[in-house]
């Protein structure tokens, strides 16, 4: 164990602490699995005494999560120093459907991060963040693309997470009927949910001769 995995898996505050572990666990292999499978992280930080969740596009590039925006919005500009912020990305594989309401529940795989999220300065940094988020959506699809303006790149904020506390939850099986229940006629089970991407299609500008590029089958294989 490096002793950078032992300073993200020790002295955990409380609210990083899972509390039912029949569900939960600490590992880092699972979590950045999750994280590298997932289209969406929801970032959740204070800003004016508010909690604030955003949806948002990012990349894990090793022991960091980075997100982007507008350089104008709040999440970007406030942030400029560091704050305690928290992100999580969700996966669901099924619902589970019990005989009673009760015990209806998800199959899921769930990775909750903690750390400090802190705007990106450096212009190489930036960039490479950018190529990470673009590539995490769309394998490849950074070199497809044409180079970066100025201007693009002033527009644009990036904030680097730290990911100084990681948990994850997972539910997979079927449901889990109280005993009076099994064998009755009201039917239970597992309704897969799967993602899959569609068939891409072309901008009305783009002429017949052009080929679709190799970043999205890429991306159809990725999150299938």
């Amino acid at each position: 164990m490096s002793a950078h995995h032992k300073k993200i898996t020790a002295g955990r505050p409380a609210y990083a602490k899972i509390r039912q572990m029949n569900r939960g666990g600490y590992d880092r292999a699972i979590a950045n699995q999750i994280l590298d499978k997932g289209l969406i992280a929801h970032c959740g930080f204070i800003h004016d005494g508010q909690p604030m969740v955003i949806p948002m596009a990012y990349a894990r590039v090793d022991d960091v999560l980075y997100i982007h925006g507008a350089s104008t919005t709040r999440i970007i500009k406030a942030n400029v120093d560091g704050v305690p912020a928290s992100l999580t990305v969700t996966l669901v594989d099924g619902l589970v459907v019990a005989r009673s309401a009760f015990h209806h529940s998800m199959n899921y795989r769930c990775a909750i991060v903690h750390g400090t999220a802190s705007k990106v300065t450096s212009e190489d940094e930036e960039t490479m963040a950018l190529a990470a988020i673009t590539d995490h959506l769309l394998p490849g699809r950074w070199d497809e693309c044409r180079a970066m303006m100025p201007k693009e790149l002033k527009a644009t904020g990036v904030l680097r997470l730290t990911m100084d506390y990681v948990s994850t939850k997972v539910r997979t099986g079927g449901p889990v009927d109280d005993k009076e229940d099994l064998g009755s006629n009201v039917w239970a089970g597992v309704v897969p949910v799967t993602t899959a991407l569609g068939q891409p299609l072309a901008a009305a500008d783009v002429p017949d001769t052009s080929p679709v590029p190799a970043s999205i089958p890429s991306a159809a294989r990725k999150f299938a």
